[in-house]
């Protein structure tokens, strides 16, 4: 099943629901519990997509791929390298992606993205599957000049619009072996298999609880391949991941109000 968040053409109202093909259908309850679906009778060309989740924490793998480690002069990590983006950095499907004034060097991190189903704390590798809800697609957009300025990651990564991720969750999805593409404007800069992840999804949601407790919502980016570039105003940017879905957002300057 394919959960989204969205917004009709002539309302404000925030729905929770699901699509089947081209149509979507209200669900009532909560996704993380006791829900059930209604029927799919709203065409997609007539609803604005949002994030699919609203994640209490966004959880992000640095150097996941070993390649993407190389081609910025860094070592794969002897373990999974954490960070946190701010929920308020969040984007849905066809946002805009705003570069900041602070920033010369924005570029783009296509990612295979998770979200956490059931809560837990110390999970054992074994077992870590069982607290996924679902799968996503993402970009870990980031202020390349200012994360290597600060010598840490907050600022670089956590702007306003620096988490696009949608269009859905995908509840049924199978992450293992699949093809991680970005394009820019039409142009290949992306593409890998999450086979090629240093660290699989089981291992990264096992080390991650043993420091935080993990809740229904979270959303945890799984790392970048190699091939990150520039992002500049008027550009499009698409993150495909096979088989799940693929995620499009324009790129635009950012005007101080």
């Amino acid at each position: 099943m394919r959960i989204i968040r969205y917004k009709t053409k002539d309302s404000d109202e925030v729905h929770v629901g699901w699509t089947d093909g081209e149509q979507a259908g209200p669900i009532m309850g909560d996704v993380f519990g006791m829900f059930r679906r209604l029927e799919a009778t709203l065409s997609m060309d007539d609803v604005r997509l949002l994030p699919p989740v609203h994640p209490g924490k966004i959880i992000c793998v640095g150097r996941n791929y070993a390649a993407h480690a190389e081609e910025h002069g860094a070592k794969v990590p002897e373990y999974p390298l954490l960070f946190l983006k701010p929920p308020s950095s969040i984007l849905g499907h066809g946002g805009i992606i705003r570069l900041p004034p602070q920033s010369a060097q924005v570029e783009h991190e296509g990612e295979l993205a998770l979200v956490i189903g059931k809560r837990g704390r110390w999970i054992a590798t074994e077992n870590a599957y069982d607290h996924v809800f679902g799968y996503t697609v993402a970009n870990d957009v980031t202020a390349r000049d200012l994360q290597r300025k600060d010598n840490q990651w907050t600022r670089g990564k956590g702007y306003d619009t620096f988490c696009p991720f949608g269009p859905w969750v995908d509840t049924e999805f199978s992450p293992i072996d699949r093809l991680v593409t970005v394009h820019v404007n039409g142009e290949m800069r992306q593409m890998a298999s999450t086979r090629d992840m240093v660290y699989d999804i089981p291992r990264v949601i096992s080390f991650a609880s043993t420091f935080m407790t993990l809740e229904p919502g979270d959303l945890l980016l799984t790392g970048t391949p190699a091939g990150v570039g520039p992002l500049l105003d008027g550009d499009e940017v698409t993150v495909t991941v096979d088989g799940l879905g693929t995620l499009k957002n324009i790129v635009a300057t950012e005007v101080r109000s």
